[in-house]
């Protein structure tokens, strides 16, 4: 299936920039009692919108029932604003999870759990700040915000040289005040804007997501193998000594260890896409990526690897390179991910035996040999080149059932994918 391929011009890419607040201890305290401030009233604007609309409740409909109450309680106009569209937001995404079967069938505990009661916010839980109540100087590297204690002005924060100018160049829109481990954070919503996007790249780059190597491309480039999977079973191991004690600081440091792989995951997938983007762009390629979809269901591992297979972010991946790659004009088009690891490159032959490990490939007919996730890629990439073929021909486009690219018709002047 081909996907993820625009030709129509979008004028910017969203991208979040975090940078590290460093208060004194009394704009610290103020800050913390504004988080406190602004959840315990979310809190009880949630109960009061379920106790009159349920699940349904409209910002409109809210504001006008709860706005006055807010202001009474000391928070400013905007606080009072941005509390209520929190919980609107909260309501509309526990919604859209009950629609998606991500909480249950109707009657499974887990759904009557979520839709029994209101919806409570965290006291330390992350509050939305506008250019109303949060003034950014980032040539000073300060900031003005508003808290239950009056304005707090200058602020400092860090970061690094590329966030500041991303800050000082692309920042728009809102920004979201966060404590996590003891530290304060902004996390401030930038538009960059795109290249323009190369509609006639020279070839692709195949890419294959996997477990021995989180990616490997059909240029032969495997990223992050051997040494994450220490890493991995290091963490795993320490992971079970934390659980089997079972007291109550060892699940505080499984909660803290659970972030900290998290934060860790986060940061190589970043590496990963930087440098597979980085390549499409200086060799005027685009990137193909095999299309993820019920991989779980048609896939089987080990048992010993499947708490490996089932932990690693592979979709994150797939977006931290889609994303990139809009930055940077490179296009990505995605194929069907059908029988990648078993068909033969170069005689086309498919079948399960070309695999007599989880590692090699062999061809049973004319003996090409590799590794198996380089073949994968190999054959994603000329998926690619027959997919970008086919959805720029006239009338025509890629049956996403198909593994070798079948070609269906599309009737006079409607849009196949990517158009």
């Amino acid at each position: 299936m081909v996907s993820s391929v625009r030709t129509a011009t979008i004028v910017a890419v969203k991208i979040v920039v975090q940078v590290k607040l460093l208060p004194s201890p009394e704009q610290a305290a103020a800050l913390a009692a504004t988080l406190h401030a602004v959840n315990t009233a979310a809190s009880q604007v949630s109960a009061a919108a379920f106790g009159r609309f349920g699940l349904k409740g409209r910002v409109f409909d809210l504001r006008r029932a709860c706005y006055g109450d807010l202001k009474a309680a000391g928070l400013g106009a905007q606080a009072a604003q941005h509390v209520i569209k929190r919980v609107v937001d909260a309501y509309t995404t526990l919604r859209g999870q009950i629609k998606a079967g991500r909480l249950g069938a109707d009657g499974s505990p887990r759904r009557i759990k979520a839709t029994s009661k209101p919806i409570v916010f965290r006291r330390d839980a992350a509050h939305t700040y506008d250019d109303r109540n949060l003034s950014w100087r980032v040539d000073a590297r300060t900031v003005s915000i508003w808290t239950v204690q009056g304005r707090l002005k200058d602020v400092a924060f860090t970061g690094s040289p590329t966030q500041l100018r991303t800050l000082a160049e692309h920042r728009q829109g809102e920004s979201d005040l966060l404590y996590r481990g003891g530290k304060w954070f902004l996390a401030a919503t930038c538009d960059i804007p795109e290249k323009p996007l190369n509609g006639d790249p020279r070839d692709w780059i195949g890419v294959d997501r996997g477990i021995a190597n989180l990616a490997s491309t059909s240029d032969g480039v495997n990223h992050q193998g051997r040494g994450l999977e220490r890493y991995r079973r290091s963490m795993a191991r320490v992971r079970a000594e934390l659980q089997a004690k079972g007291t109550r600081s060892a699940k505080r440091k499984l909660k803290n260890r659970a972030r900290r792989e998290a934060r860790h995951a986060t940061h190589i997938n970043h590496a990963i896409a930087k440098t597979v983007v980085a390549d499409a762009e200086r060799t005027g390629r685009g990137i193909a990526l095999e299309k993820l979809d019920g991989i779980g269901d048609r896939t089987r591992v080990p048992r010993h690897q499947r708490a490996t297979h089932s932990s690693w972010p592979f979709r994150q991946l797939g977006e931290f390179l889609r994303y990139k790659a809009l930055r940077a004009g490179v296009p990505v088009i995605e194929v069907d991910a059908h029988y990648t690891s078993q068909t033969c490159p170069r005689c086309g032959h498919r079948s399960r035996k070309n695999r007599p490990t989880r590692d090699d490939f062999s061809c049973a007919v004319c003996g090409l040999a590799g590794p198996a996730d380089h073949i994968a890629a190999v054959n994603v990439q000329r998926r690619a080149r027959t997919a970008w073929v086919l959805v720029n021909a006239p009338h025509a486009t890629v049956s996403p059932s198909s593994p070798s690219g079948a070609v269906t018709s599309c009737k006079p002047g409607s849009s196949g994918p990517g158009r």
